[in-house]
């Protein structure tokens, strides 16, 4: 490059260091992985809580958990991260979509009829309230 004041060829102030391409080549690496490794504490985050929502809706363990989840991102073809924001948007919206939530229903009833949920004995269904009575039933 040539200086402009004096016409005489300049200098960028990058000297020639050797392995320096390599030094950088292996920095921008690392810091796409890191990129990479801060989006996958996001994601994890996020699916972590869809599992506690799922888990809270069906009484289930956290692996049937996950597994409802990975039923719902196959059957809406909606990527595992993004049905898991969903989720736990719902809890604070209220609002789901009727894609997710059919998918939800459907993995969610599918879960409770493939047995025990949580190794726990199931509680007794409610039934009929008992009469108002006192110790002696009268």
């Amino acid at each position: 490059m040539d200086n402009p004041l004096n016409g005489t060829p300049g200098r960028t102030g990058v000297h020639s260091v050797p392995g320096r391409e390599s030094l950088l080549n292996k920095i921008s690496e690392l810091q796409t992985e890191i990129g990479q490794l801060q989006e996958a504490i996001v994601s994890h985050a996020v699916i972590d809580h869809a599992i506690g929502v799922v888990i809270g809706l069906g009484g289930m363990r956290s692996d049937q958990g996950f597994e409802v989840l990975r039923q719902v991102s196959q059957h809406t073809n909606i990527k595992l991260r993004q049905v898991s924001e969903e989720i736990v948007d719902w809890v604070h919206t209220g609002q789901l979509s009727d894609e997710v939530r059919a998918a939800l229903d459907q993995a969610l009833a599918a879960a409770r009829s493939s047995g025990p949920h949580t190794g726990e004995p199931e509680p007794p269904s409610p039934g009929p309230a008992p009469a108002d009575t006192d110790r002696d039933g009268v």
